[in-house]
């Protein structure tokens, strides 16, 4: 955390901006109470970007969109009984809520929602202690009443009500208590994390949109691991995410092997690495993440005692693909990114035989079609996969990938390697071969492009002649 006199220097500046200042003349002049609240103070004091502004206020709903609707472009009703509403000022989206305090029935998510007088009542109700701070406008007073800057301070995760109290009311707070963890640095407060412990099973009254919807904001953070510690060690995962702690397997005391859940850690801030250091800039990617961190699921289920100390793991990468592929869909992700990630999963041992011979350019070939669009994900989680210390195993597979994607970009630049199709096209086919539309069709074209993986671009009329040769030894052998 940033000086004191620094963030109330942030404080003042983020006052004084122009949605800020037009929003809190405009509540004063109608006789109510306005105040930042939550992440932007917050985010002051840590000085990171403040990202969002939102409103807390004595104004009921109705009020609220009379008081903004002269100075706003335009206004949402994005909760009106929740009491909150949305709206664009000075070029900038503003959520403004009115002062509630919620009683929930303990059976699910959703609040009995009662309107409140008091910004003190309404930050008794925040998930977490420096969440649960306000800036009051225009007189910029902080209003923090359950020490949420001594926390910040601490880098702390506190409760403002009694943690259990907290996470009964709502269990996805727990999730966030993970995700906080990771975004801002912080550790959470032994009452936090016992209370985490005691309740993990309530997470399950949250739907599994919300859930995955925590899980992706965790893992697209900077460095997500200390998040995805706190769920696993509190028994949060096995909940929603099962096969993450299954692979913290018992190391025997005969068979000696390097412990898997760690191993993923690693294989999952690694990736992140590749991330930055190949794509500064850029959107996390949380199709590389899950599938660095779930890269090694199939492992537990195909664990296998070896004679004399070795132990095996033979097809878990094809187990794991299944494994993920049903897991995913639980946690109702899209149809995109299951597939991709389990196709991922599934390819993640496939450079390893390239260390063990040369390669030939058809096999290189295959690789790269066999990856299709996932081909620069694949990198990055090839390359992240090898957390051996032995720095000459590390370097000898480092070469052996930069001289795998030397090949594919040589081969690329010869033969289109991104478009990898026979030198027919489904209609020459036929024309050629005077036949309709059908599975014959669809053998010839395989064919072809396994002529065409093995001895790269043969020529339209080379290519022509192979086809009628294997139509003439097909039909000899029908």
């Amino acid at each position: 955390m940033q000086s004191v006199a620094q963030a109330v220097e942030r404080l003042d500046a983020l006052a004084a901006t122009e949605p800020v200042a037009v929003l809190a003349r405009a509540f004063a002049d109608a006789g109510h109470e306005l105040a930042l609240v939550g992440g932007p103070v917050r985010d002051a004091f840590l000085g990171r970007p403040v990202t969002d502004l939102d409103f807390t206020t004595d104004a009921r709903p109705d009020d609220v969109l009379r008081i903004v609707e002269p100075i706003a472009s335009a206004t949402w009703d994005v909760g009106r009984q929740f009491g909150t509403i949305a709206a664009r000022v000075a070029g900038e989206q503003v959520e403004i809520t009115t002062y509630r305090s919620d009683v929930y029935d303990g059976e699910t998510r959703k609040p009995e929602v009662a309107f409140g007088d008091t910004i003190e009542d309404d930050l008794l109700r925040r998930d977490f202690t420096v969440n649960a701070m306000a800036l009051r406008l225009p007189q910029r007073e902080l209003v923090d009443v359950h020490g949420g800057v001594e926390d910040l301070l601490a880098g702390r995760l506190h409760t403002p009500q009694a943690a259990p109290v907290s996470f009964r009311d709502d269990p996805l707070r727990m999730m966030r208590a993970a995700r906080f963890t990771a975004q801002l640095g912080f550790t959470v407060s032994d009452e936090v994390r016992a209370a985490m412990t005691e309740l993990a099973d309530s997470i399950d009254i949250v739907s599994a949109e919300r859930v995955r919807d925590e899980l992706v904001k965790l893992l697209d953070t900077s460095e997500p691991v200390p998040g995805v510690r706190l769920l696993v060690d509190t028994g949060l995962a096995e909940r929603f995410l099962p096969e993450l702690p299954a692979m913290r397997l018992e190391i025997d005391e005969h068979h000696h092997h390097k412990d898997v859940y760690e191993h993923s850690l690693t294989v999952l801030s690694q990736a992140i690495g590749y991330e930055a250091e190949r794509h500064p800039g850029e959107v996390p990617d949380t199709v590389l993440r899950l599938a660095a961190l779930l890269h090694d699921i199939g492992k537990p289920a195909t664990r296998k005692l070896e004679p004399g100390g070795a132990v095996s793991f033979h097809h878990h990468d094809l187990v794991g693909a299944k494994l993920a592929k049903k897991r995913l869909r639980a946690l109702r992700f899209d149809n995109d990114t299951i597939a991709a990630v389990a196709r991922l999963i599934e390819l993640h041992l496939r450079f390893f035989g390239y260390t063990e011979g040369a390669w030939t350019d058809s096999a290189v070939r295959r690789y790269v079609r066999d990856a299709g669009p996932l081909l620069e994900r694949l990198h990055e989680l090839t390359r992240s996969d090898v957390t051996t210390r032995n720095r000459r195993k590390a370097d000898r597979l480092g070469f052996a990938y930069d001289d795998l994607e030397d090949r594919i970009t040589a081969l690329a630049e010869q033969e289109e390697l991104e478009a990898i199709r026979p030198d027919l096209t489904g209609d020459d086919i036929m024309r050629i071969l005077d036949i309709p539309p059908g599975r014959a069709v669809g053998e010839a074209y395989r064919h072809l492009l396994e002529v065409r993986m093995d001895e790269g671009p043969l020529g339209a009329d080379e290519a022509e002649q192979r086809l009628r040769s294997w139509w003439a030894e097909r039909d000899e052998t029908a």
